[in-house]
């Protein structure tokens, strides 16, 4: 069984962050009072000497409070009206042909899951692993996320998805766009750079792997990025 991982932030869709985007959709919504700022505030005195500058991806404290239930259905409608009319059709494509060939898809990047779960459902994904927030009796929480697919731990958490199917991380491949990836385009075997930072690039080049640059991604004319999901 081949797997393909596929990046969400500045792979599958351009920056800024899908999380960003869905911030500022709670804020102009009014959905993010005092109890939720204050929170977050919180959060980076707390953990900022334990995550430094990784902090404030690693802060989810702006949903305390908040009820699961309901930040799922906005995110389920935010990315229906949001995200999916701007998926990078180049991608697209790709993980249809990898469909036609067997493979199968995953989702791995360190958007929330309340995000990435609909938009695993939408581009027909296998799998979806993604950032989960921590919460109490069914609301979110202050707390540090009990899983945070970023850097090393995205290569850990394909590592145990391939060791629980019986795949091969050495025959997979993954598709990223940041240096912070590099853990684990070194171990798959066909490592994809998506408009690559710098860093990413350099390494790379160095070893021949292949690059998507920004003018490979230029749709077809008439071409968008939407996806049809069932209603």
């Amino acid at each position: 069984m081949r797997l393909v991982f596929v990046d969400l932030d500045g792979t599958l869709i351009d920056r800024p962050s899908v999380e960003a985007r869905f911030l500022r959709h709670l804020f102009l919504g009014g959905w993010l009072g005092p109890r939720q700022w204050l929170a977050a505030l919180a959060f980076f005195i707390v953990h900022a000497g334990r995550f430094g500058r990784h902090t404030a991806r690693k802060n989810k404290a702006y949903l305390s409070g908040m009820e699961v239930d309901t930040i799922a259905g906005l995110a389920a409608q935010f990315v229906r009206h949001e995200v999916l009319p701007v998926l990078r059709p180049f991608l697209l494509r790709r993980l249809d042909e990898h469909r036609q060939a067997g493979d199968r898809i995953v989702l791995l990047t360190g958007a929330p899951d309340f995000i990435a779960e609909p938009l695993g459902r939408a581009i027909g994904a296998w799998a979806v692993v993604a950032t989960r927030p921590a919460m109490t009796r069914a609301r979110f929480d202050s707390r540090a996320p009990l899983l945070h697919p970023f850097d090393v731990a995205k290569l850990g958490c394909a590592r145990e998805l391939c060791a629980e199917i019986g795949a091969r991380l050495d025959e997979c491949t993954a598709y990223a766009d940041a240096a912070p990836d590099l853990h684990l385009l070194r171990d798959v075997g066909r490592p994809i750079a998506v408009t690559p930072d710098p860093a990413l690039e350099r390494v790379a080049r160095e070893h021949g792997w292949e690059i998507i640059l920004p003018e490979d991604l230029a749709p077809v004319w008439g071409e968008t990025g939407r996806v049809s999901v069932p209603d």
